[in-house]
């Protein structure tokens, strides 16, 4: 889902910076030879939908600091902030922080009159198991991320649980410097964090809107492609796109469940202000 205080403007430079920020190592532990640590900056545009089968969308223009660190046991990317554990040559078990922007119910038709969708954070364990690669310079993963919601609105609660199990690819130098990462996977949630996007409590019922309690089950199918190219040693420009299907959904007779499909897309660069001289692997 990647659902983005803290302060909460600190939650979104954290969460933006580490999701949008390509690094092309998404798939396994980080190649070796890059920097163990860059910081600069980022600037670019995303558009995405309200919350899942939304119709209504936000569009944004970002300018944001950035920072990576590829430790061997601690990671900040464009994942999230990963403390990992490595079980075996092939497997490793990490835990993450991810989050999305809120949602104000105002700005949206069908939730006039309901509470506003918070800041989201996930936060939970990860099961990384490297898969046999395709070729050289190819890097393919399986993830198993189980991830607590927590909205900051006014407070901090907790919102249930989201399982995304996905396949991840890596590629380095396709061609013209350019370099891609392909996902494809599933995101399942539980009753409570379902309630939360598709649920409409008798108080909030209208004509139009009637009553709902939602179910767990399944939130969405998704695949979603990313591809970067370094112009320089400091400027590095990326693309993003994601589609979502919702209609497999177990909550598609909610009235909030608008649709069942939507892009999320993404345009931007960082530029490096520095690195490190130590390098991965090193």
């Amino acid at each position: 889902m990647k659902l983005f205080p803290l302060p909460q403007q600190l939650a979104f430079v954290a969460a933006l910076t580490i999701v949008v920020c390509p690094d092309g190592a998404s798939a396994q532990a980080q190649p070796t030879g890059l920097p163990l640590w860059e910081m600069g900056g980022f600037a670019g545009s995303l558009t995405a939908p309200a919350y899942p089968a939304s119709t209504e969308r936000f569009n944004r223009n970002l300018v944001l600091p950035y920072f990576i660190y590829r430790g061997e046991r601690l990671s900040v990317d464009r994942d999230g902030i990963d403390a990992r554990l490595r079980l075996a040559s092939d497997y490793e078990l990490d835990l993450g922080v991810s989050g999305s922007f809120p949602a104000t119910s105002n700005d949206i038709a069908v939730r006039q009159g309901m509470p506003d969708l918070g800041t989201l954070l996930e936060f939970g364990p990860r099961l990384r198991v490297k898969l046999p690669s395709p070729g050289p310079g190819w890097r393919l993963g399986l993830d198993l991320p189980l991830r607590e919601v927590f909205e900051v609105n006014g407070g901090t609660r907790g919102q249930g649980l989201v399982f995304e199990p996905s396949l991840a690819l890596d590629v380095d130098n396709v061609g013209a410097g350019w370099s891609l990462s392909a996902k494809a996977g599933l995101a399942w949630g539980d009753q409570q964090v379902n309630q939360y996007f598709y649920g409409v409590a008798p108080a909030y019922a209208t004509a139009l809107r009637p009553a709902f309690e939602a179910q767990s089950g399944l939130m969405s199918a998704r695949a979603s492609l990313g591809a970067s190219k370094s112009l320089n040693p400091d400027v590095r420009v990326f693309g993003y796109a994601r589609m979502d299907y919702y209609g497999l959904s177990a909550n598609t007779a909610s009235p909030l469940h608008l649709q069942n499909s939507s892009p999320s897309l993404g345009l931007g660069l960082t530029w490096t202000l520095g690195r490190s001289e130590a390098r991965v692997g090193e």
